[in-house]
């Protein structure tokens, strides 16, 4: 293998294994539930989890380096058993850097009334564009997850997805592009409960979420100096 690949692959499971520990921080998963994959750039290889080990003892060395088919390229052990939903987001949307699983507990309540989150946030504007949908039934262990992921989010501009009866999945740019949007989903999530809870919450119009979205994506934050 070409050597600045193999650096990069090295780079992407230390980035990999840390980014797990955001998922324990914030409270996202539980026991060894949950994983965070990386598409190798130009590569047709992914960095994911192994299956069943607990999060405290996920290093570098125990990521597992699949093809965009999930066959084993190279690592110790098994790969994560969503890694053929992974494998399948990768290969229908090539602009997708980074895929998260978890079962966060208010998201994964929404996912299991199997019903979409409204957008009645702002945070949720930023984020999300729009509602966060709701994905099909699908066991786990094949591709029937990824391809529910793939069609759910086509013509969505929202990085998440509730897979009915199961969990949120989420896609980024890059991994921990992805990692946020597992983190925002669930505390959107939460307030949402929170709000229907007191009452019916108040809708956000179209427009507004629009004007909010792009001011969030194109805007917000730190931008490149010029020049």
């Amino acid at each position: 293998m070409n050597p600045d690949v193999t650096r990069q692959i090295a780079a992407l499971r230390q980035t990999v294994a840390g980014l797990h520990r955001e998922l324990t921080r914030y409270n996202l998963v539980a026991w060894t539930s949950g994983n965070v994959s990386a598409r190798v750039p130009g590569q047709d290889l992914l960095v994911i989890k192994p299956s069943g080990v607990d999060y405290d003892d996920l290093t570098a060395d125990t990521m597992v380096l699949c093809d965009l088919n999930g066959v084993v390229v190279d690592g110790g052990g098994s790969p994560s058993s969503d890694t053929a939903a992974h494998a399948y987001v990768y290969r229908a949307m090539p602009e997708v850097g980074g895929v998260v699983h978890t079962h966060s507990g208010y998201a994964t309540a929404w996912a299991a009334r199997g019903e979409a989150i409204p957008c009645w946030l702002t945070a949720q504007a930023d984020e999300f564009g729009g509602e966060i949908p709701i994905g099909p039934f699908a066991l786990i262990g094949g591709d029937d997850i990824g391809k529910g992921i793939v069609s759910t989010l086509a013509g969505h501009r929202s990085p998440a997805v509730l897979m009915r009866n199961h969990g949120v999945f989420t896609v980024g740019k890059d991994a921990r592009a992805a990692v946020k949007a597992a983190v925002m989903c669930e505390d959107v999530a939460r307030t949402a409960h929170l709000a229907r809870a007191l009452g019916q919450p108040l809708p956000i119009a179209p427009a507004d979420i629009d004007s909010l979205y792009d001011r969030y994506q194109n805007v917000y934050g730190q931008r490149p100096a010029s020049g």
